[in-house]
């Protein structure tokens, strides 16, 4: 998507993780991605591996649960779990690897507002 409306301690609007818990946005880097289609031979893009955002630019392995970047102008996210349980998913069955459960970024949403393809992401 072009754009997402991020909607504070919520999540993106209409997206099913969004609500009142610690997972409302997932997030995995553009390197990561890429690492993964050249060592398997894919072709995968944004929204392949079920991320709701792709960052590039941000270096994930400075980041813990509890730091916090921004992305754009407005958006804060703070990273609540790092990875997840793997279990077989329709993104395993389709590409033979999973990317969140090792190196996703799980996060709550401090402050909203739109975000937009190409937005800078920082840690703050």
């Amino acid at each position: 998507m072009p754009e997402a409306n991020v909607i504070e301690n919520y999540g993106i609007e209409n997206d099913g993780h969004a609500g009142d818990w610690n997972r409302q946005i997932t997030c995995l880097n553009w390197a990561s991605v890429q690492k993964a289609n050249k060592e398997h031979q894919l072709n995968a893009g944004p929204g392949d591996f079920a991320e709701n955002i792709l960052i590039d630019g941000l270096n994930f392995s400075i980041m813990s649960v509890g730091s916090r970047f921004k992305l754009g102008s407005s958006v804060v996210l703070e990273v609540t779990q790092i990875g997840k349980e793997d279990h077989p998913s329709i993104v395993t069955r389709t590409l033979g690897v999973s990317l969140l459960p090792s190196e996703g970024l799980f996060c709550k949403d401090i402050t909203g507002g739109i975000i937009k393809k190409g937005d800078f992401a920082e840690k703050i």
